[in-house]
């Protein structure tokens, strides 16, 4: 799967952006904090990325952060939120935000996207506050290890390893925090998800 793209900003729409690398241009969706992120076209540029297969559908989603990333993951998992939809509320709160008002039950808060009416805002609230621990906008895992922890980092990368694996958002923020106390701040990202392995499991 693309998980990044690294190259030249060729061309900006309303929603999306392409992305020219060494030669191949990209097609990517955004969020319009995405696409403001992006810098000047004939810029260079880093976007994460998402790809979305459907039946009659592929496309490539693009964010500025992988937080933002992983909020656009954790949305499109909600009953009647698509990937429009995930982008519309991307575009309207961070992922500071969004954490604090599924954290803080502000449907109200989330009703402010294009397109989610207070019912739909009501839902994606409920079935994300659990999570919103997990996910903070600074990156993940960054309330469970004390709100330090930045997108990209080892840590951050052990949290989604994880949960790749199937393990539950807050259980691996949480076993990875035990881990990054047992191995220090300079633990390599291997060697968290070896410890917070066993500590999740446990």
């Amino acid at each position: 799967m693309i998980a990044k793209l690294s190259g030249r900003l060729d061309e900006v729409g309303s929603d999306w952006a392409i992305v020219d690398v060494q030669g191949v241009g990209y097609l990517v969706h955004c969020s319009t904090k995405t696409l403001s992120a992006l810098g000047e076209v004939g810029e260079a540029c880093t976007v994460h990325t998402d790809l979305q297969v459907s039946e009659n559908d592929m496309r490539l989603l693009g964010f500025a952060e992988s937080a933002e990333r992983d909020w656009f993951r954790l949305l499109t998992q909600v009953q009647g939120v698509g990937s429009k939809v995930a982008l519309a509320i991307l575009s309207a709160l961070s992922p500071g935000e969004l954490c604090d008002a599924c954290a803080g039950g502000d449907a109200a808060m989330v009703a402010r996207a294009q397109g989610v009416g207070p019912k739909l805002a009501g839902r994606i609230v409920n079935e994300l506050k659990d999570k919103a621990g997990a996910l903070p906008g600074g990156g993940v895992a960054g309330v469970a290890m004390g709100g330090g922890v930045q997108a990209g980092s080892a840590s951050a990368d052990a949290v989604s390893a994880l949960e790749n694996l199937g393990f539950k958002p807050a259980i691996a923020a949480q076993a990875v925090a035990r881990a990054q106390g047992e191995l220090g701040e300079g633990a390599s990202e291997s060697e968290l998800i070896r410890v917070a392995l066993k500590r999740a499991a446990g």
